[in-house]
């Protein structure tokens, strides 16, 4: 039940940003097994003025946020790290240019299907990859 905000400093056609969300989010489902259908990707591009990065940084400079529940392991943080950035490799990519951040929340602090705590949910998945 992850939540992704992807920042980008390079303007992109509308097919290109849909297509970076899709790599994204089969990159969440490839490496930490979400369910194909449990998607929160957010696209938000930025001008290159708007957001400052390290100067060895170019133009593709992307930044990959995911806040998720606690549990994964550092295997599958390891595994959703190098799927980021090879699928976003495919969109001209460096992998220096790819940072990304884990946000990892306990469940009893997501308030979910109505305002139930994650931790009294049935997820239908395992959190522990």
């Amino acid at each position: 039940m992850p939540s992704t905000l992807i920042s980008i400093r390079k303007p992109r056609p509308p097919e290109e940003r849909r297509a970076i969300v899709e790599a994204v989010h089969a990159a969440l489902v490839e490496a930490i097994r979400i369910p194909e259908g449990d998607r929160t990707v957010r696209l938000q591009s930025f001008a290159a003025e708007d957001f400052a990065v390290n100067a060895k940084a170019t133009e593709n400079y992307t930044l990959v946020e995911v806040s998720l529940f606690t549990g994964r392991t550092l295997a599958a943080k390891r595994a959703l790290y190098r799927a980021l950035v090879h699928k976003l490799g495919q969109f001209g990519i460096a992998p220096l240019d790819v940072k990304v951040i884990l946000y990892e929340v306990p469940r009893e602090n997501w308030g979910l299907r109505g305002g139930i705590p994650g931790s009294e949910i049935e997820l239908g998945f395992t959190v522990e990859v």
